[in-house]
């Protein structure tokens, strides 16, 4: 796409700093060639868009760690059950009737939600991920997309997995303009062989991708890993067979011990909480503010639509706050700062990403939050206490990914609402009837 010079003019700027603090300033910023070329108070407006931010927050946009993008379409589909429940009897019945252009449909319902929250990257396993591709490369948005690997044990699927991920990755590997990068993403240790999972790991240093997987996110997961692996918890496992690394984003982790802790910070694993997923299907509280005192790189994200039930990182902001202050009655634990670092730069490093914060040089993915609304009224005086604690998706004015504005006042310049919405009710309705032809 062709280039813009955008201005940002006269912004409250709040730029994350990696250590869980946030630095707030007045400036205005230059965009150039998709990256942020100048933050100063006293920028030539000379430039091809001015965009005023008075009254409006300028911070990076979201990095939404965990996804499973295409299950919009499952939004509302199986409430208030537990994780196995959920899975077996509801969810996997449905996958079975997905295709490609079910899977585009959904992506773009998924990407249409997060350009107008806030999101600019994604980090996605799921299937028919050329269809998820397609969706990003039309939305604008970044995505990091892995395909998710389950053999169970069965060699001929195994085979398939990996065809299906190497191909993901040899036709989507920085394409889109560098916005498309792709990782392995073995589903988890209860459904993918260690065979697959020391495979996963040689493939992954031969094309040099990451590796996306769930850990740890529940008690029957820990259990029945023990059971199948001479009473290894799940890091010890993948710790025994050299899978672990710094290329590792390891969603959920909600019951950890002391010595997985220990595997996941000396081996660098990035850890992705889903603390609305998590409190959904009741698995837990996640031991945040443990692992962030220990070191360890924790991001943020918010698992599918249909256990979640939104996209909203503002959603899952607070909620990651509130859960580590109620799960260990100590108010001071997860404070604002610390999570808005969680749902940007931290993010950034857990998927290598020159995003995150606001430093020239880095690509131009920003945010502009309207301040001049009832919910952000009065302002605090720490910006990140309002942003955490009042604001929401809805409160989000302007979206900015790889220099390219993708909504402006609001309004999203790069997708057609209407006709999205129009696909996605199509695309559930005919997975119903087909489920329904199965009973």
């Amino acid at each position: 796409m062709e280039s813009q010079e955008i201005l940002i003019k006269d912004a409250t700027i709040l730029n994350p700093l990696g250590n869980g603090n946030c630095e707030e300033k007045k400036s205005s910023v230059l965009i150039k060639d998709n990256k942020i070329a100048e933050i100063s108070e006293d920028i030539d407006d000379c430039v091809d868009k001015v965009i005023d931010a008075k009254d409006k927050i300028l911070m990076p946009g979201f990095v939404n760690t965990h996804t499973h993008l295409s299950m919009t379409l499952l939004r509302g589909l199986a409430d208030d059950m537990e994780l196995d429940t959920w899975l077996n009897d509801n969810i996997w019945p449905m996958e079975a009737h997905l295709n490609k252009e079910y899977c585009y449909a959904g992506a773009l319902l998924g990407a249409l939600e997060m350009i107008k929250s806030g999101t600019t990257t994604f980090s996605d396993m799921y299937f028919y991920m050329d269809g998820v591709a397609q969706a990003v490369e039309e939305s604008g948005i970044r995505g990091v997309l892995s395909y998710g690997m389950i053999d169970f044990g069965i060699e001929e699927k195994r085979e398939n997995e990996f065809k299906e991920n190497i191909s993901l990755i040899k036709n989507f590997n920085n394409t889109a303009d560098g916005r498309i990068t792709t990782m392995f993403g073995p589903h988890s240790c209860y459904t993918a062989s260690v065979d697959l999972l020391e495979r996963v790991r040689k493939e992954a240093n031969k094309y040099d991708v990451g590796i996306h997987i769930h850990m740890n996110e529940t008690i029957k997961e820990i259990n029945d890993v023990g059971e199948a692996h001479d009473n290894k918890r799940p890091f010890e496992l993948l710790d025994s067979i050299g899978f672990l690394g710094d290329d590792v984003v390891a969603a959920h982790c909600v019951w950890l011990d002391e010595n997985e802790m220990k595997l996941i910070k000396d081996n660098g694993v990035s850890v992705s909480h889903n603390p609305c997923s998590n409190m959904k299907l009741a698995s837990g509280s996640a031991p945040v503010g443990e692992l962030l005192d220990k070191g360890i790189n924790v991001a943020l994200g918010t698992d599918g639509a249909s256990s979640n039930n939104n996209l909203d990182m503002f959603d899952e902001m607070k909620f990651a706050s509130l859960l580590s202050k109620v799960s260990t009655l100590n108010p001071s634990v997860l404070n604002a700062n610390e999570v808005i670092n969680m749902a940007t730069i931290n993010g950034a490093k857990a998927l290598n990403l020159d995003v995150g914060s606001i430093e020239v040089g880095k690509k131009a993915d920003l945010i502009l939050v309207d301040t001049n609304t009832p919910i952000m009224t009065p302002s605090s005086a720490i910006i990140a206490s309002n942003l955490v604690y009042s604001a929401n998706g809805s409160n989000v004015d302007t979206t900015i990914c790889n220099g390219q504005v993708l909504m402006e006042n609001k309004k999203v310049l790069t997708l057609n609402e209407e006709d999205i919405l129009s696909k996605a009710k199509s695309a559930i309705s005919e997975m119903k009837e087909l489920r329904a032809a199965d009973e």
